[in-house]
């Protein structure tokens, strides 16, 4: 029985233009995960943004939203990019997968989040791939797990390199990538799950301070 190849390239416009990249988006098929999201979430920031913040997947008030990071998580990043003089809004984000994945609760309508798998991050690489191309930020934060693998590999441990600086790799997926440094450092969802909240969001905001210096 032959098997479906998940890939979202064939959805990828040739375009130097954001605005009509996140229009083509939002019809793609790549992969069987837009078939219960409520809609494709793209990026946001300016295509001049110096630093560029890449989570894993939308959350459930960002896929009814269609805006990356609006959510809980969201606040805690703007807390701390505040605290760090950061403006948001010159601050591209986005998440290494563009559409919701979960499962519905045992009971009610909530919906519960459901960490995309490899073959789905792969799948929906070439949209981050184009953002990259387009944005050319100087500094990318990838922001948890998922994330980081998505653009450092899949051996990459976040246990490892959280807080530290690195170089983006040359290239992915066979395709080159502009230079940039990055930082690796823990989804701030991972904030509101902890035991102690205060102690994990001071970690967190201490991994970002390097972007005070941007």
């Amino acid at each position: 029985m032959a098997t479906t190849t998940w890939d979202a390239r064939p959805f990828v416009p040739d375009s130097a233009d954001l605005d009509e990249l996140r229009k083509a988006a939002g019809g793609c098929k790549g992969c069987d995960l837009y078939e219960a999201a409520t809609q494709t979430v793209f990026g946001a920031g300016p295509r001049t943004a110096r630093v560029l913040m890449l989570g894993e997947q939308p959350g459930d008030q960002e896929d009814k939203a269609g805006a990356p990071f609006v959510g809980p998580a969201g606040r805690v990043l703007d807390r701390a990019l505040e605290e760090l003089g950061v403006d948001r809004d010159q601050v591209y984000v986005t998440n290494a997968v563009k559409h919701f994945k979960f499962v519905p609760a045992e009971r009610g309508k909530r919906r519960i989040h459901k960490t995309p798998s490899r073959t789905e991050v792969v799948a929906c690489r070439p949209w981050l791939l184009a953002e990259l191309r387009l944005v050319r930020p100087e500094f990318v934060v990838l922001l948890g797990a998922v994330a980081a693998k998505a653009v450092m590999g899949p051996s990459f441990k976040l246990t490892e390199h959280r807080g530290k600086m690195f170089d983006l790799p040359a290239e992915l997926d066979n395709e080159p990538l502009p230079p940039a440094r990055a930082l690796a450092t823990v989804h701030p969802s991972s904030v509101l799950r902890a035991p102690d909240r205060d102690e994990a969001y001071r970690a967190f905001a201490a991994d970002l301070k390097p972007l005070a210096s941007l």
